[in-house]
């Protein structure tokens, strides 16, 4: 049966559309990165890596990709969601707890304290998150956390978090699963706060999940076994942990890792050492309007020597101004939404 006229225009303009993306290296699945060298980077590394018979091929069962959380495939501001959260639920359970109105750090919370809140040391801040997760089984968190997630939104934008994920990370996910790649998160946060929300939030079930962890215990109540969240700390994954983390969760090195600060140094260093080919990548803060823009001189994604090992060991660097159409879902490409800040912001700020 002969093309129409018309199915036949459709046919050429597919096949010519076809031919370009092939022969200029830019891909159709990344609609939210600008057509910039980074981009073609990404498609470059994943296409010698897939294509069978090339000299860089890794057979799917090598081709494991890791991603760090906060400030990578969401935004990491005012604070890092996890200890947001975990201020919510001290305002939520305070009633039950009166000795909390004279107790530090819960007292600047129930005040809305916000200077203190700002000064706030790891012994406070890990204090705080243990309080709002321990002493209950993962799916009692679970639970908490979703219900939690339901209505909360970033304090500074206004927006479900949701909402703040980023669309061209997404994306990236997405293009990496489709082209067989395993993703895995690996987070300086607490492993059960990301877990709650890694299937549904990025596409990632939670045992291709690392986190920081607390310690835990076996019950046994009455013929109902659970395993209970205890209060004392078992593995910080950060820094150098990101590195053994991954080495005792996943046994492998990746040969795609991307951070955005110098907790994801190690991690990065570790992963793109290995034999054959590898993709480090780096986010970095630079759109103060579409996001906020920030690096050094943040304690919130502090980006310092990170930056600089890029350059020494060949990492992408993710320009968000220049390299992301798109910043969240949703967001128009050339005037934002809302224009959230001109200015870096701080801890908190």
């Amino acid at each position: 049966m002969a093309f129409s006229q018309r199915k036949l225009t459709v046919f050429c303009l597919l096949l010519l559309i076809n031919i370009f993306f092939s022969s200029t290296g830019v891909s159709a699945d990344l609609p939210s990165w600008n057509n910039t060298s980074t981009k073609s980077a990404i498609v470059s590394f994943v296409k010698k890596v897939t294509q069978e018979g090339s000299s860089d091929f890794v057979p799917p069962e090598l081709r494991i990709a890791v991603f760090d959380n906060d400030g990578t495939l969401w935004a990491e501001k005012p604070a890092y969601v996890q200890l947001l959260f975990a201020i919510d639920e001290i305002k939520r359970l305070a009633p039950e707890h009166p000795k909390w109105q004279k107790e530090q750090p819960f007292a600047s919370i129930l005040k809305e304290d916000f200077h203190s809140l700002l000064t706030l040391g790891k012994a406070d801040r890990l204090k705080i998150i243990s309080t709002t997760q321990t002493g209950m089984t993962d799916t009692e968190f679970n639970r908490v956390v979703n219900s939690w997630l339901t209505d909360a939104k970033n304090p500074l934008t206004g927006k479900p978090y949701r909402n703040m994920v980023y669309q061209p990370m997404h994306e990236l996910l997405e293009y990496l699963r489709a082209n067989g790649f395993k993703t895995y998160i690996s987070s300086g946060g607490g492993v059960d706060f990301i877990r709650a929300l890694s299937m549904s939030f990025y596409g990632i079930p939670p045992e291709q999940v690392i986190g920081s962890r607390f310690k835990l215990r076996y019950e046994d109540d009455d013929g109902h076994p659970q395993i209970i969240t205890t209060d004392k700390l078992d593995f910080v994954n950060d820094g150098v942990g990101k590195a053994i983390g991954i080495s005792q969760v996943i046994g492998l090195r990746p040969i795609f890792v991307a951070g955005n600060s110098d907790g994801d140094l190690q991690m990065l260093e570790w992963s793109t050492s290995g034999k054959g080919p590898r993709f480090g990548m780096l986010i970095h803060h630079t759109d103060s309007k579409r996001e906020w823009s920030y690096d050094s001189g943040s304690k919130v994604g502090h980006l310092d020597k990170a930056l600089k090992a890029a350059k020494l060991y060949g990492w992408t660097v993710v320009d968000m101004t220049k390299d992301w159409a798109v910043v969240f879902p949703q967001s128009k490409v050339t005037t934002p939404e809302k224009e959230i800040s001109e200015t870096p912001v701080e801890d908190g700020g």
